[in-house]
């Protein structure tokens, strides 16, 4: 610890008051609390260990990023002490009755201090830093109702592209995120799409949906939040090009800014997006019905997915008996599919002669002689085998039919579509197909 106390204020664990549990962050609570020798409020996230966070933040200093105090690097106290932001999170306003009051300003002001916070961080920082965590219940509101993004638990230090392993929330994660997959800055951009969708509607992202039933719906069915048909254009766009599959399409969020600073000054875009803020009875019914069709659409999947583990199950069992029944495994199976070919052959032709045709060999484990005594058992008594020499490269059987009707005039030849038994046939196990029409 002693070389993290170095690069920031080392706060002493007696040296804080601890008020109410304020929420709760990544790998840690929050609590309100009293700085006693600074005499100022704040806010200490505890901590099982110092890492990355502390680290992070001490580098950063912008009016739209939480500022920081210092650490508590005291063993088991550890914690991060910040400002403390009274307005509580831009999550619990939206979900309040207060919210319904917001107006494009207010949308647009909170708009702007998230994306030139965001910048900051990818573009003027000390280090470049991606946030990885950005959602509403990260985002503060001072008493002066001024946006701050906290909580960089889940933060990195950029340098290009990094691999990232799965931290986050869900419904904010972009799919590479949630893939685990190599990450860039814009996947911040795309939480932020979802972070302006939530003030727009004042709607929780994907409302009822489980966190990983959320994570195969953006990331195998390429879903996203139902934006309303109602929603003034501008906003609209702005959504789905933070929300593109491909990052390297996603806006960086100096052109955000750039698209914000332009929606200002549309004269039009004030009427239209108060109307829709003011209506949300209308197009309120669009969200709830794209919800109900993912849960349909999920409900189908867990449906499908126990049908094919029943299916699974059933062909186990089946393996499991065959293996049972003999000690050659397929031959009873290929002698009840050569017999009664046999004589649905001589029935159907009132053949007088019959033959049958095998080919088989195998992956080089069994020799041919071996491999010949082993398909014998169970048709020596109807067909004599013969196989040819030369040496055996795959596993496999082919049982064709053909019977010869006797004619004193002419000799017809009636060929019957024979069954392929196929089989990956080891010294200790095996496994086998029937391809039958």
């Amino acid at each position: 610890m002693s070389s993290l106390s170095a690069s920031f204020v080392q706060i002493n664990f007696d040296d804080i008051h601890f008020y109410e549990n304020c929420g709760g962050g990544s790998f840690g609570s929050v609590y309100r609390a009293r700085w006693i020798s600074q005499d100022k409020e704040v806010a200490v996230k505890k901590l099982l260990k110092i890492e990355n966070e502390a680290e992070i933040l001490s580098v950063l200093s912008h009016r739209n990023i939480i500022q920081f105090y210092g650490a508590i690097l005291e063993a088991p106290n550890y914690g991060i002490v910040t400002e403390y932001a009274s307005g509580g999170s831009l999550f619990e306003f939206l979900s309040s009755t207060e919210s319904e009051a917001i107006d494009m300003k207010q949308i647009m002001t909170w708009a702007m201090d998230i994306a030139k916070g965001m910048h900051y961080l990818h573009s003027e920082a000390p280090v470049k830093v991606i946030h990885r965590d950005l959602k509403s219940r990260n985002v503060v509101l001072t008493a002066d109702k001024i946006l701050k993004i906290c909580d960089f638990g889940a933060s990195k230090f950029l340098s290009h592209t990094t691999h990232m392993s799965l931290v986050g929330t869900f419904p904010w994660m972009a799919p590479e995120v949630i893939q685990s997959l190599p990450v860039s800055e814009t996947c911040d951009t795309y939480s932020y799409g979802v972070v302006l969708w939530e003030m727009l509607t004042r709607e929780i992202p994907f409302k009822g949906l489980e966190g990983l039933q959320v994570a195969w719906l953006v990331v195998e069915k390429n879903e996203r939040l139902t934006i309303p048909s109602s929603c003034p254009a501008s906003f609209a766009g702005l959504m789905r090009s933070c929300w593109a599959t491909d990052p390297k399409e996603r806006p960086v969020f100096k052109q955000i800014l750039l698209t914000l600073e332009s929606m200002w000054s549309d004269s039009h875009l004030p009427e239209q997006c108060n109307s829709f803020l003011n209506n949300k009875a209308e197009w309120r019914c669009e969200i709830e019905a794209t919800l109900e069709r993912l849960k349909r659409l999920e409900r189908d999947l867990s449906t499908k997915e126990q049908e094919l583990k029943e299916r699974e199950r059933r062909l186990k069992l089946w393996e499991r008996q065959l293996v049972e029944q003999s000690h050659a495994p397929f031959l009873p199976l290929a002698r009840r599919v050569s017999t009664g070919s046999f004589f649905e052959s001589m029935e159907e032709s009132e053949s007088s002669e019959m033959s049958c045709q095998f080919s088989a060999s195998s992956n080089g484990q069994m020799d041919r002689v071996s491999l010949q005594a082993l398909m014998m058992r169970g048709f020596e008594d109807m067909f004599a085998l013969e196989m040819g020499a030369g040496p055996v490269l795959h596993s496999g059987m082919q049982v064709n039919m053909q019977a010869n009707q006797n004619s004193t005039t002419t000799r017809s030849t009636v060929v019957r579509q024979g069954r392929k038994i196929t089989m990956a046939m080891g010294l200790q196990g095996f496994s086998w197909s029937d391809d039958s029409d």
